[in-house]
């Protein structure tokens, strides 16, 4: 009895000093997993974000966008007959948009976003833009190379709120560029 209960003492040893050696490798991976991810992350906070003013140029993916002006406090857009009325305030985004990429890009003013100082995320109002664009520049629109379009991009935020970034994009899935209105 007593050599098998050596045995199984042994043989509890080797394998909880399997399972630790495992642990510190798996512990040291994470370690390392981590630390890679810290050295990441310091890389992309070293890149300076790449923000614009109106009338500046500011580039996502294929186009290069140019914030003409932006007008708050409009409470309806269009006529008496076809138009819209904002639930809040209307701000009427002005924007260049140039495709600078190689091949045709859809602009969708849906895509575009809009940012006040606390941080809260407005959506385009794109029923809204249709009344302030006469051509629908900002609805859905295919930019050629080398061509480029001017609408208005509209969102409806409260009455107490004042806009003071843009996030501007070239698709629903790209980065972004962000300009600021203040």
């Amino acid at each position: 009895m007593r050599k098998t209960t050596t045995f199984a003492l042994i043989a509890t040893a080797v394998v909880a000093l399997g399972c630790s050696a495992g642990a510190t490798d798996n512990a040291s991976s994470s370690s390392a997993d981590a630390a890679s991810d810290n050295a990441a992350d310091a890389k992309s906070e070293e890149k300076p974000a790449k923000t614009a003013k109106i009338g500046q140029p500011a580039r996502d993916g294929k186009f290069e966008f140019t914030v003409k002006s932006a007008k708050c406090g409009v409470a309806k857009i269009g006529t008496d007959l076809l138009g819209a009325k904002a639930q809040g305030q209307f701000c009427l985004v002005t924007v260049n948009v140039k495709n600078i990429g190689k091949e045709a890009q859809m602009f969708d003013g849906s895509s575009q976003k809009a940012y006040s100082a606390d941080g809260t995320e407005y959506s385009a109002d794109g029923g809204a833009a249709i009344y302030a664009n006469k051509n629908a520049e900002t609805f859905l629109n295919d930019i050629n190379p080398g061509n480029q379009v001017n609408g208005v991009v509209v969102f409806d935020i409260p009455k107490n709120v004042k806009l003071t970034k843009l996030e501007l994009h070239d698709s629903p899935f790209s980065g972004g560029v962000d300009v600021t209105l203040s």
